[in-house]
């Protein structure tokens, strides 16, 4: 692939076709997808059907991730990342643009699957993905920016897959590529050099995430404990909490130590699913209602009791009083 000199990113269009012009394959743009720093990946049709392109100004950090997904074609399935197709050079009358076609993977995202299903996904989910970055990591690569935005939840049964591979790193390097909630650098929890632990961090806050969909910023004077305390703050982490904390310290040597860890709570932990929490606040709101009608019941049930006591006395009283006023007027009689 050739370098290019351009300074700014291209924009696609929908129906726009992109033809390489090496390989001589031609993708049908359908829309965008995201961007990042390295370029920005769109939704094509392709001569055998649906791929994602990514496109930039950059030739080298298209071949860096070029490599990588070549690299992962090598590992042993399931795939860690999507399936490389085709890279190649776009001309255009603006320069060259150097891009690749790889898998186009199509499923949840993986904060909007989390938040609809109860406590238990969200390990099961971060085990899942424990066990692949464990297997990136043997392979001698750091994920470095680890964020929901990269990860999609597909297939039944459910999957978590890899989307953007632009911020993977060689162990041992400076990381490439990071988001400042996810970076242990950013909240005074260590270095950015591509390590294991920079990753298990960021599952560490992949999964604080989960309880703060709206993220948060760090707190100056506190730091790492304001964002310890946060995690003793949510319901949902405090199954997880201990391991939680570890991975934020970097006190596990791997991924998959982590792994284990997470799978014995998962395994002796009684989680309430989202459904069984809104049938028993369903149960609860239908018994208060019940106490209240009941309530209501017992209540008018007493006053009707008591009024008919008070009518019953009165009539016993007037009576009586009858009864005096003739027995008086019987003795006036008799005296007279």
């Amino acid at each position: 692939m050739s370098s290019t000199s351009k300074k700014r990113d291209l924009t696609l269009l929908p129906n726009e076709v992109v033809v390489g012009r090496w390989h001589n394959n031609s993708y049908r743009i359908v829309r965008e997808l995201g961007y990042g720093a390295t370029g920005t990946v769109y939704l094509a049709e392709g001569r055998d059907g649906p791929v994602a392109i990514k496109i930039a100004s950059d030739s080298m950090s298209i071949t860096s991730e070029v490599n990588v997904l070549r690299q992962f074609s090598k590992v042993q399935r399931p795939s860690l990342g999507p399936s490389f197709y085709d890279a190649d050079d776009y001309i255009t009358p603006d320069g060259c643009y150097p891009f690749y076609a790889m898998e186009y993977i199509k499923g949840e995202a993986f904060l909007p699957f989390l938040r609809s299903r109860g406590g238990e996904w969200l390990g099961i989910m971060v085990v899942q993905l424990l066990g692949d970055l464990h297997r990136l990591h043997q392979e001698g690569w750091i994920f470095g920016d680890l964020k929901p935005e990269n990860l999609l939840v597909t297939g039944n049964p459910s999957r978590v897959r890899w989307l953007d591979v632009g911020g993977i790193t060689k162990e041992g390097r400076a990381i490439k590529e990071y988001t400042e909630f996810f970076d242990r650098g950013y909240w005074g929890f260590g270095g950015r050099k591509a390590e294991p632990t920079y990753d298990l961090f960021s599952v560490s806050m992949l999964m604080i995430n989960r309880a703060y969909p709206s993220r948060f910023e760090k707190n100056l004077k506190h730091g790492s404990t304001s964002l310890q305390s946060r995690v003793n703050d949510k319901e949902i982490l405090t199954p997880f909490s201990d391991v939680i904390h570890k991975g934020l310290e970097g006190k596990y040597k791997s991924a998959m130590d982590m792994r284990k860890e997470l799978m014995e709570i998962i395994q002796n932990t009684t989680f309430t699913s989202t459904t069984e929490k809104k049938i028993k606040r369903k149960e609860t709101r239908t018994s208060i209602k019940k106490q209240k009608v009941q309530d209501k019941k017992k209540n008018s049930a007493i006053k009707n009791k008591r009024e008919r006591r008070f009518v019953g006395i009165f009539e016993s009283m007037l009576f009586a009083s009858f009864l005096l006023i003739l027995y008086i007027l019987y003795l006036f009689g008799q005296a007279v």
